[in-house]
């Protein structure tokens, strides 16, 4: 026997294989495919404290080695999410995070709060590639002050294990995680979506309605893999790594980057059973090279 259990923060997952917000619903979508109880973890789609429409389509495109996504962060809100998804979720064995966002950082606050008060979520995943409305529409994951004052704020408003999900977007993301650690961070989730576009040459518009979008899948892994391996050096608390992980390989690629946990996306629309069959490679892995617990390959890497 193996030992895949790790500890995010606090928050104890049975192995380190967990969906990406966005591309897994609120998990019973795919409960007809495999017991999803059998995941580290379960990050549902993101959530605004009010419902969003989100981007007119077109707003999916296929690329080489990837896709590209403009779907503006359409969803339920955070009350409907609470009456209409949680109920399911309280009755299974699962650690559920619920990925979370706004425009502003009152609209943060108000997230995190219903989502703490809410009962049967036990972390939350802050979203901070989104504009603050009310400073000139800079992003809050690439302002160092602004990301400062919005994760300072969360961090008072909930006592459960925060994951700050860092944006790909900066130019060192190493200084931004530390900025995530020194505010009270449990731990840090990377790459969000690398921003990208695609033409039609023939009308000479964007495939996406949005014009631009963000790219996910194994077109943006080699980054990913660097990006883990830098903020591996810059802070103390654990990291959640994804981006183009379609594999057992692929993730161990991350965990011996220095990543405590992997997240899978884009790979669940190719194969629904993607993420089982990471969490088997993984294990075989292990057996392979004679290693009892797997936290014994985090951050690894020789060079």
């Amino acid at each position: 026997m193996v030992n895949l259990a790790v500890n995010i923060g606090g928050l104890k997952l049975p192995n380190p294989v967990v969906t990406a917000s966005g591309t897994f619903g609120y998990g019973q979508e795919y409960s007809e495919f495999f017991d999803i109880e059998k995941l580290g973890a379960i990050v549902v789609k993101g959530l605004s404290y009010s419902p969003r429409q989100g981007n007119p389509p077109p707003r999916l495109v296929e690329t080489p080695a990837g896709m590209l996504n403009a779907i503006g962060l359409q969803n339920i809100g955070v009350e409907t999410f609470i009456k209409d998804k949680l109920p399911y979720l309280r009755t299974l064995k699962l650690n559920v995070i619920a990925n979370f966002f706004g425009d502003s950082i009152d609209e943060y606050v108000m997230a995190a709060e219903a989502l703490t008060k809410a009962g049967g979520v036990h972390g939350l995943e802050m979203n901070i590639s989104c504009p603050n409305k009310k400073a000139g529409w800079i992003v809050f994951g690439t302002d160092p002050a602004v990301m400062k004052d919005v994760v300072t704020a969360v961090r008072k408003a909930t006592d459960l294990p925060l994951i700050v999900k860092l944006s790909p977007n900066v130019t060192d993301i190493g200084l931004m995680a530390k900025v995530a650690e020194d505010c009270g961070a449990d731990a840090v989730s990377l790459i969000n979506t690398i921003t990208g576009m695609c033409i039609d040459i023939n009308s000479r518009r964007s495939k996406l309605a949005n014009v631009t979008g963000g790219l996910s899948g194994p077109a943006i892994r080699p980054i990913a893999v660097r990006m883990v391996w830098e903020v591996h050096k810059a802070v103390m608390i654990p990291i959640i790594g994804m981006g183009g992980i379609m594999t057992a390989q692929d993730a161990l690629e991350f965990m011996i980057a220095g990543a405590s946990a992997v997240s899978v996306g884009t790979a669940n629309f190719i194969n629904p059973q993607a993420v089982i069959e990471i969490i088997s490679g993984m294990e075989d892995y292990l057996k392979e090279h004679g290693i009892a617990n797997i936290n014994e390959i985090i951050g690894s890497l020789k060079t």
